[in-house]
């Protein structure tokens, strides 16, 4: 993990998180990731979006993680939904994986990466999803282990309006019981 930064579970996301989260997926969007968010990426959207994951976290349907570095200040995340269908118990989906652009190649994905894998099996989670539209963020799963499954043109728009592909991959953290 990279110096002087700590990753951990929010339990209760609050006004201070709420704003730290904000500041990270508004500079991602600005910075032209694909993550549900439209131009103008505006500081109410980012709100309103943390807000509800926060009701989300309380009701134990996901868990967000934060990198934070040693002031407090939050540079990157990521959330793990664990409210599945009751047929998919063992399953959990990776979602909205941020780093600031300030703090991007330091490790940090990766770093959070990790911990997500490690809260999801802490949780009994063994199969792990996600999707991303972002050639660095694939590369980065593809060196932690991810199996690439395929890509679904034209999935979602990029902020600016232009349609985006997606690229889907899973892992397993653990061996099916026999």
């Amino acid at each position: 993990m990279p110096n002087g930064i700590q990753i951990r579970r929010l339990q209760v996301i609050g006004d201070r998180e709420i704003q730290g989260l904000s500041e990270v997926l508004i500079d991602c969007v600005e910075g032209g990731a694909s993550v549900s968010f439209m131009l103008p990426m505006t500081r109410e959207k980012a709100r309103a979006f943390w807000s509800k994951a926060a009701e989300s976290v309380a009701r134990g349907e996901r868990m967000v993680l934060a990198a934070e570095d040693n002031s407090g200040v939050i540079l990157g995340t990521v959330q793990l939904i664990t409210d599945q269908p009751e047929n998919q118990p063992h399953r959990a989906d990776i979602a909205k994986m941020l780093v600031h652009r300030r703090a991007r190649r330091l490790g940090l994905g990766a770093a959070l990466l990790t911990a997500a894998e490690e809260a999801a099996l802490n949780a009994g989670k063994t199969v792990l999803v996600l999707d991303t539209a972002s050639d660095d963020a694939e590369r980065l799963y593809r060196r932690q282990g991810w199996q690439y499954c395929g890509r679904i043109p034209d999935y979602a728009l990029m902020p600016d309006g232009a349609f985006c592909a997606t690229h889907i991959f899973f892992k397993m953290l653990a061996p099916r019981p026999s």
